[in-house]
């Protein structure tokens, strides 16, 4: 992340050197009047996405956030969901206007939220970690967020952040419970031991699978809708494509890990009766569970307050800077296309269905009869190889020959150069010494003249 931390400094001292203000709402204002030249902000604009891309986990540097799962759970739903995380698509959307008033910048930020959204679908479609599920998840999420900002759906993007906060909390919390109880997180190996039976937070991650899914009436069908607007709304429809092409792998790998857990192909008998002593008596269980409760309410009305949040949270920010308001570009755009998104989720879980829900799936997946793009997806599409490869040979062996030849050119030359000298030195003296002690004396007391007329003179 520090490479994007470098990026967006660059960015800003650009700003700063050529326009000479960074305060947000004077940037923001002069890039919406125009008192900004383009090609200014196109350049600061990149390079202070790059802080978006590193702290928001967006390609090129989104595998950092799958192995931030070793943490405590709770933490993960705090910082993996709503805060930390989010911060860069947050930035991103307080600097909206700046961002607006150049279309290279929107089209870049459009094309990286698209790659990361379809890279990590795919890297969750092959994880048995269910904390890596919702990880990579929540980056394809983050991807969806930057697609619609970079669309000019501010208040779209911001929904979504809204209601992600809610429904992935929920699903990682259920995790941990899970997690806490199985003391695995392969979610395969929970199934085989009775997951099922522990019906509380069961059923609240199906509720936050539904939502994450974009099913009604959950948040998230009202978030990811606002999104499909916003991308339909885009001259080139290759983005509107891409958003419901990834409503299908969020549906498909989602209850790939639902129909898991809920329909195991074996069940390791001797947990059966811990299962249900722990969930009738365990006030644990009771402790950990109420969060739950109330997340997943939540997640079941949040989305019907659409207009509220639009309106009241962040209406004067759009009134402010011009922006089309989300509920208005969604009755323009007509029916069709919550049809389609619909249509294109219950595909997605008709497979995951099919191939880990109905009785004598293989529970292997499609995937497992092409074993190459498999183990390209398990491998986050190498990127974590092709990191350690550029360290090695760009960075670590590039900087290793240079500072060799420094070392042996500067430090080992001026060392033996002095060596040589100092040697010289010492034989030209040589000739001074001799073993004639008359001849001695006698260079002694011309020096000592010699010294003497000086000091006279």
């Amino acid at each position: 992340t520090r490479i994007g931390d470098v990026g967006m400094f660059i960015g800003l001292v650009i700003l700063l050197l050529f326009y000479g203000n960074l305060g947000i709402v004077d940037v923001n204002s002069a890039a919406v009047a125009k008192q900004i030249p383009v090609p200014l902000i196109t350049i600061s604009a990149i390079l202070i996405f790059c802080g978006v891309i590193g702290k928001s986990a967006q390609f090129p540097l989104l595998t950092w956030l799958p192995d931030a799962m070793e943490g405590p759970t709770p933490v993960s739903a705090l910082l993996h969901s709503a805060t930390m995380v989010a911060a860069g698509v947050y930035m991103f959307a307080r600097l909206f206007p700046f961002f607006a008033g150049s279309a290279d910048a929107l089209q870049f930020a459009l094309l990286i939220g698209t790659i990361t959204m379809v890279l990590s679908s795919t890297m969750a479609m092959v994880a048995r970690d269910i904390k890596q599920v919702w990880a990579y998840s929540t980056v394809s999420q983050l991807g969806y967020m930057v697609m619609a900002l970079g669309a000019g759906g501010y208040f779209s993007g911001m929904f979504h952040l809204t209601t992600h906060a809610g429904f992935k909390a929920l699903l990682f919390l259920c995790s941990g419970v899970f997690i806490h109880h199985y003391h695995t997180n392969d979610f395969f190996v929970m199934s085989r031991q009775g997951a099922r039976n522990l019906k509380v937070p069961m059923v609240c991650m199906t509720i936050g699978a539904l939502a994450l899914s974009g099913v009604f009436p959950f948040s998230g069908f009202f978030s990811k809708e606002s999104i499909m607007v916003a991308l339909a709304s885009h001259p080139n429809k290759i983005w509107l494509a891409a958003g419901l092409f990834g409503e299908v792998l969020t549906a498909y790998y989602t209850f790939r890990l639902i129909f898991v857990m809920l329909f195991p192909k074996e069940i390791e008998e001797h947990h059966h009766h811990e299962e249900e002593h722990h969930e009738g008596e365990g006030i644990l269980y009771w402790l950990m569970g109420w969060p739950l409760i109330i997340l997943a309410s939540l997640t079941c009305v949040l989305g019907f307050f659409e207009k509220w949040f639009e309106h009241y949270l962040f209406g004067d920010y759009i009134l402010a800077h011009g922006m089309e308001h989300g509920a208005e570009a969604a009755h323009s755009g007509g029916h069709w296309l919550t049809i389609t998104a619909i249509v294109l989720v219950l595909i997605g879980v008709a497979v995951a269905w099919l191939e880990y829900g109905r009785k004598g799936a293989s529970q292997e997946g499609f995937l497992s009869r092409m074993p190459a793009i498999e183990k390209l997806f398990a491998n986050r599409w190498y990127m974590d190889h092709f990191y350690r490869w550029a360290l090695d040979t760009i960075i670590y062996s590039g900087f290793t020959n240079i500072f060799t030849r420094n070392d042996r050119r500067v430090i080992d030359g001026g060392i033996d150069g002095l060596c040589r000298g100092t040697e010289g030195s010492g034989r030209i003296a040589s000739f001074l010494q001799s073993n004639m002690v008359q001849y001695n004396i006698f260079v002694m007391v011309a020096v000592l003249g010699f010294v003497a007329l000086s000091f006279l003179g």
